[in-house]
């Protein structure tokens, strides 16, 4: 029996981690997980950037988990990235001078941030 050192296969796991580049966000009280690949995160950004002339000034870094002040606003995320995953269906984002919320649905929750 051939043994692979162990070098190989973390440098083996690590590339399929790579290349997958999921972001997985358990959300909400059931559980549920949203993944977000990085071509996702790439048309959210370019998406934000595309439509907001001005990012929303905020006083702090708003952590995962945390809630949105209330005099930010923000918009349903493009019909592109709910046809690819539509479990994010209903989930909102906006563009701050430290980069893009994802916000959870019927919350002001923040899942994630894209920088």
């Amino acid at each position: 029996m051939t043994r692979i050192p162990s070098v190989a296969v973390a440098l083996i796991l690590f590339s399929s981690a790579a290349v997958a580049q999921m972001a997985e966000i358990t959300t909400g009280s059931t559980g549920d997980v949203v993944e977000i690949t990085s071509d996702q995160r790439a048309l959210i950004k370019r998406h934000a950037s595309q439509r907001h002339a001005h990012p929303i000034r905020l006083k702090r870094l708003i952590p995962a988990g945390s809630m949105v002040p209330d005099h930010v606003e923000f918009e349903p995320l493009p019909a592109a990235i709910i046809g690819e995953n539509p479990r994010l269906q209903g989930y909102g984002y906006f563009l701050s001078e430290t980069g893009i919320y994802i916000i959870a649905p019927g919350s002001r929750r923040v899942i994630t941030s894209i920088d």
